[in-house]
């Protein structure tokens, strides 16, 4: 079962056991939002995960809704 949750983020039960994730990737929200948590600059996780600016944004509203 596939869910497109927004036009970034995606849930799909056969990639990454239905976790969310960067549309067309197996990057997990959770490791991006993490990854901002724990210091890493918007820059920083867009070179590491190989992840767009606006999928960053994208994972921070999934995450904080009222962003």
């Amino acid at each position: 079962m596939k869910a497109t949750v927004t036009d970034r983020i995606a849930i799909d039960s056969r990639v990454c056991h239905g976790k969310p994730v960067i549309q067309g990737t197996r990057v997990l929200v959770s490791v991006v939002t993490g990854s901002l948590a724990g210091g890493m600059s918007c820059d920083d996780v867009a070179r590491e995960y190989g992840v767009s600016l606006d999928d960053i944004r994208a994972a921070l509203r999934f995450r904080l809704p009222i962003l």
